[in-house]
């Protein structure tokens, strides 16, 4: 009976949507050039996907009570008890894990997930403020994380540090921006109805479609300038011919969605949310791998 319940409360980690947060790590790795730990690197994947996002989610349903579609989840189960041991379980793993990586990592580390608490804690709840809100999951959802994964890593502080790579670091927090309200946009009838003004719905659905596409436009745009100051233009043309999908998805559903508010529903954005992911990652994993074997770029 208690596994059962443990494994009711489970899905609620959305461990599998915390997958699709993976585009920063992959990122962050690829901008390194300078030398770093493969095994730590595997262990800061580890500790952020598997236990701290995790274990945020699991936090956020925890205070939110949802009954509606959330992200990764149709239909979340009821929130039980067991919730908060995982929660707490998988807090604290992370942290262990984290430590043993090394403790600037993990001091770090702790600064997201106090933050991530922030953001839901019904005493503070940063979610009903919607600037407030964006503000803080574009910084430390991108280039927190971002920096955060270097420093996990093992990257010298020199090359974090440099103005290349904040100026990359800058450009996973536009992305951030662009796509955050996106993974709003249809929850607006809950979220009215507690109290959380999101930036969503503070938009509307054709003002989160602008929004987006301006987000997402200038962070490509800055990526491009980064790319050429760091002389990479073939890393420049993976990255638009790999997002090239994800244009023409983002484009039919912002078509479909000014003249049908109704297709702004979980399905579509959880798609939206699948192929950007996989798709940006694709395109970092290939520019990782293209610096690591020394190939020209």
């Amino acid at each position: 009976m208690i596994i059962a319940n443990y494994k009711k409360a489970l899905p609620l980690l959305r461990i599998p949507f915390s997958v699709y947060l993976m585009p920063v790590y992959w990122f962050a790795l690829s901008a390194l050039r300078g030398p770093f730990s493969s095994g730590r690197a595997v262990a800061v994947f580890v500790v952020l996907h598997l236990l701290a996002y995790p274990a945020s989610n699991g936090y956020n349903s925890w205070f939110d009570r949802d009954e509606g579609s959330i992200g990764g989840l149709e239909r979340p189960p009821q929130v039980t008890p067991e919730l908060w041991r995982l929660v707490v379980l998988f807090d604290g793993l992370a942290v262990l894990g984290a430590l043993l990586i090394s403790p600037a990592f993990a001091g770090l580390l702790m600064v997201y997930l106090l933050v991530s608490k922030a953001y839901s804690y019904d005493r503070i709840r940063l979610k009903k403020y919607p600037l407030v809100s964006t503000l803080v999951v574009v910084v430390f959802q991108g280039a927190f994380t971002f920096l955060m994964t270097q420093v996990g890593a093992g990257a010298t502080r020199a090359e974090i540090g440099s103005a290349d790579n904040l100026l990359l670091a800058t450009v996973s927090s536009l992305f951030l921006c662009g796509s955050y309200p996106l993974t709003q946009v249809y929850q607006h009838q809950e979220d009215r109805q507690r109290g959380d003004q999101t930036l969503s719905l503070l938009l509307g659905v054709r003002g989160t479609f602008v929004f987006a596409g301006l987000g997402l436009l200038t962070g490509a745009l800055v990526l491009g300038y980064a790319y050429l100051r760091r002389g990479e233009l073939p890393f420049l043309a993976v990255f638009a011919v790999a997002t090239l999908p994800v244009v023409g998805l983002f484009a039919r559903w912002a078509w479909q969605a000014w003249h049908d508010p109704a297709a702004a529903d979980f399905r579509h954005t959880m798609r939206m949310n699948q192929v950007s992911s996989l798709c940006l990652s694709a395109a970092f994993i290939l520019m990782f791998i293209l610096q690591q074997r020394g190939l020209p770029v």
